[in-house]
């Protein structure tokens, strides 16, 4: 093992899954919260922090885009993930024995047409793999868990049901952190992420994006989020396409920081092939 990884979710979450695709050499040390990931990145308890931030079918994680800014970390690989939802039961049970499945709030809207042609009722969990341990402790056939099969080889559970998901392009995107940047050129393709807040002056944001345009770099993210409950000071997150080193995308920062009263880039990492 190089090192230790730290996720938000119980053994078996699918950002453990994350984790080993990412970094497969890594120790995986699971955290309840996402600020004890970020935390434990930050006090040197681990090397690096992996937060999920999005999901094609769900959108958003918003816990996790508010904390980023604040975070002190800096992103230095993304990962995106197939989340293929499983129903998991306990060894022997059979789909039509199960009245009711667990699993977290993000992940029961990603296989609802599943459970409404198969009369289950779905039940929130805090985390997926949890719902899987504790399918496990019960023994009860009328309970399963929403989870990944990495989940249900580490609980003895049987998959009852593959691939449960309504949706078969279901993928969670994961941001992988560290304590210290690394702007330094990995992969042809790269990312860069940051936030900033516009100067309070008419069209500012407008005139902000116009860089980007003129200078013909893509813009994958761009999304807002209020700054301390304040309904006037609102921040903005962006990815871009490309590394600040770049001869356009040198252009387009500077552009936008001309119009700008706060800008930081959070990370410079190479492009998941998964993108795509």
């Amino acid at each position: 093992m190089s090192g230790r990884i730290a996720f938000q979710g119980e053994l078996g979450a699918y950002s453990h899954q994350a984790c080993q695709q990412a970094r497969p050499d890594m120790e995986v040390v699971p955290c309840v919260t996402f600020e004890d990931v970020v935390e434990m990145t930050r006090s040197g308890e681990v090397d690096l922090g992996c937060l999920a931030v999005e999901n094609s079918t769900y959108g958003r994680v918003a816990d996790v885009h508010s904390l980023l800014p604040k975070a002190g970390l800096h992103i230095v690989d993304e990962a995106f993930v197939r989340v293929h939802v499983n129903l998991l039961g306990v060894p022997g049970g059979r789909v039509e024995q199960v009245r009711e499945a667990h699993g977290h709030v993000v992940i029961l809207p990603q296989c609802a047409g599943f459970l409404k042609a198969h009369g289950i009722r779905g039940k929130v969990s805090s985390d997926n793999a949890r719902a899987a341990r504790e399918v496990a402790e019960a023994r009860d056939p009328s309970r399963a868990a929403l989870a990944s099969e990495l989940a249900a080889s580490i609980y003895g559970l049987d998959v009852l049901a593959r691939h449960i998901e309504d949706n078969a392009n279901n993928t969670t995107r994961f941001l992988v952190m560290s304590r210290e940047a690394d702007p330094s050129r990995r992969a042809e393709n790269m990312i860069t992420t940051f936030v900033f807040r516009v100067r309070n002056i008419p069209a500012a944001l407008y005139k902000a994006m116009g860089g980007f345009a003129t200078n013909g770099v893509n813009m994958t993210k761009l999304e807002s989020y209020m700054v301390g409950g304040s309904f006037t000071a609102t921040e903005f997150y962006a990815d871009i396409e490309g590394h600040p080193e770049d001869a356009n995308v040198k252009l387009a920062l500077e552009e936008l920081r001309y119009f700008t009263s706060r800008f930081e880039i959070l990370g410079v990492y190479p492009a998941d092939r998964r993108r795509d």
